[in-house]
């Protein structure tokens, strides 16, 4: 068997493994990615309505700060997660979008003077003031009390991984893809690297490394309906389990997007409802108002979820051949700015 050597194993490149790699080559280790794909086409890619950081820049993010930021986070997560990871994570985030800027991310900016939004399905004009053109735009995301979502269009995890990936690149990083860890290498509860299939050739390799991460992403393919990627099986998950040392932790919580399409499951951005589209039912009726009088289409991802199913038990599903669903309509935002910032979700449903 070949056996490869280094500082720092990472096992996964999307964004998370390939942002740990450019940290460890700039602390001067040895560093090598294991991808199952090209690292360009890892599931990150499919990330499409932006990131959170409490910016504050556009008019309906003023005031914004991290401790709403905060506040909005442990709130969402019904105060089921770690408000330390939390308080580091709104922290960061602001420090990051920059960063991601600099690495050449084209966050969508702010442009001075009126513009047209949606809010709660009427058509509204925003003033952006003079000193914020050109800054870094927010838009409207599901339990927020800020817009905060920074965005390039709808393919902002497109950009971010492609600007990650090339500064991987700028730092001689190795990138091994089309490989697959099957096994971790461990002695007397110590990690020492993993044993990896090349998916092209069948041929194994001993990857022994001073430091193993594994970034391998979500396992949402256990579920029948998912937008995960059909890569995303949790296999990172399960070969720490199967050390019998390694504990997995909250595994319950998984995030169920409510907007896929029918019946492939790709996702349509939480941008759509951001940006003023609201869910209809077979009547062509707006329900969510009825559930969630307050934040309506843009209550937190699980929270929509429910309600949709809820709705749909209830009788007013729409019938097809693949079960039943409701409706996302963003016609109220016409032409012009679906073609400028959902242009990846008209493709998306042309296509599908």
């Amino acid at each position: 068997m070949k056996v490869l050597y280094y500082d720092s194993l990472i096992i996964g490149g999307g964004l998370a493994g390939l942002r740990s790699a450019v940290a460890a080559s700039d602390k001067g280790l040895s560093t090598v990615v294991l991808s199952l794909c090209p690292v360009k086409r890892s599931h990150s890619a499919a990330a499409q309505g932006g990131m959170q950081a409490s910016l504050g820049n556009s008019k309906m993010s003023e005031g914004d700060n991290e401790d709403l930021h905060f506040a909005d986070t442990v709130k969402g997560s019904d105060w089921g997660c770690d408000q330390q990871v939390a308080r580091m994570f709104v922290q960061t985030a602001p420090k990051a979008i920059r960063e991601l800027a600099s690495w050449g991310v084209p966050w969508t900016r702010i442009t001075k003077g009126d513009r047209q939004a949606v809010i709660n399905a009427e058509k509204t004009t925003i003033t952006e003031k003079e000193e914020v053109h050109g800054l870094i735009h927010s838009r409207d995301f599901g339990g927020t009390k800020k817009w905060r979502t920074c965005f390039t269009a709808d393919a902002t995890g497109h950009t971010m991984l492609f600007g990650v990936a090339n500064e991987a690149l700028k730092r001689n990083v190795e990138i091994h893809d089309r490989k697959e860890a099957i096994a971790l290498i461990h002695e007397n509860g110590r990690c020492y690297g993993a044993v990896v299939r090349d998916l092209i050739t069948g041929e194994l390799a001993a990857y022994v490394a001073k430091g193993t991460l594994i970034a391998t992403g979500g396992y949402g393919r256990v579920y029948k309906h998912t937008t995960n990627a059909v890569i995303c099986e949790g296999m990172g998950a399960a070969i720490a389990l199967e050390t019998g040392l390694a504990k997995l932790g909250n595994m319950e919580a998984v995030q169920f997007h409510p907007t896929p399409i029918v019946p492939s499951g790709i996702l349509l951005t939480e941008g759509c409802r951001g940006d003023g589209g609201i869910l209809r039912d077979v009547d062509g009726y707006r329900f969510m108002p009825d559930y969630e009088p307050e934040k309506k289409e843009l209550a937190s991802r699980d929270v929509v979820s429910r309600r949709m199913m809820e709705h749909i038990r209830n009788g007013k599903g729409v019938k097809s051949a693949y079960g039943e669903h409701v409706w996302l309509d963003i016609s109220i935002l016409g032409r012009a700015h679906i073609e400028k910032n959902l242009r990846d979700v008209q493709e998306i449903c042309m296509i599908f």
